[in-house]
């Protein structure tokens, strides 16, 4: 998913997001272990995906205390 639709989401649909990437990071390391994954840039694009979608959620974070 591209910055702009991210931006584009309310935070508690990123908090969710973020919960399920986590949760396929997980998925994605426990078959690098059992060598069951067939595409190792999977873990890198999860990675940043995650990143990604922290990084917008501390910006906006930031914006409101700068805010107040």
């Amino acid at each position: 998913m591209k910055s702009k639709e991210l931006r584009d989401k309310t935070d508690d649909v990123l908090k969710e997001e973020l919960t399920n990437q986590q949760k396929q990071l997980f998925a994605l390391r426990s078959q690098a272990v059992t060598e069951k994954l067939e595409d190792s840039s999977q873990l890198g694009k999860a990675k940043r995906e995650i990143a990604r979608i922290k990084t917008i959620l501390r910006e906006r974070q930031l914006a409101a205390a700068a805010g107040k």
